[in-house]
């Protein structure tokens, strides 16, 4: 797969709609560069004149992946092979995220709903009492039900 990756940019410029090509060639590398975890929180959008747009399902990650843009950046243009992505655009959509995510096979949705509840053990229950906030305590709780379902569905 990786020398397929390092190909393709050399025949990219003989093709012709080679920017459609060279858009689904760094998309390709974009679910590469991404653990599950994250290609479920993310979505790549459109590639033009070397920026990438990816859509993130929240404000929290896309804080959180601002930070690693450089990282990323430089893991896509290694799996390329070339120079080809110069900048990562975050912007929230979630919507798009979970567009992607069922085109995957994966969950149309971030919430595993009762299975995630039936997770919540007493113990988690009563650390998440010391978070005042009561919407911050239901996304703990939520983030804290779907972490488990998912760990045990891998299992």
């Amino acid at each position: 797969m990786l020398d397929i990756f390092r190909t393709l940019p050399g025949l990219l410029d003989d093709i012709e709609g080679a920017e459609l090509v060279r858009e689904a060639v760094v998309f390709a590398a974009w679910r590469r560069i991404t653990g599950e975890g994250l290609a479920d929180h993310t979505a790549p959008v459109k590639f033009e004149n070397g920026r990438l747009h990816i859509a993130v399902s929240s404000f929290t990650w896309q804080r959180h992946l601002k930070d690693l843009c450089a990282q990323m950046v430089f893991k896509l243009n290694a799996v390329i092979g070339t120079p080809t992505v110069n900048f990562i655009e975050l912007r929230i959509d979630e919507q798009k995220v979970l567009d992607e995510r069922t085109k995957r096979g994966g969950s149309g949705t971030m919430d595993f709903g009762a299975d995630a509840e039936k997770e919540i053990s007493p113990e988690i229950a009563r650390a998440a009492e010391s978070i005042g906030d009561a919407e911050l305590r239901q996304q703990f709780l939520r983030a804290a039900g779907n972490c488990l379902v998912r760990k045990k569905r891998r299992a």
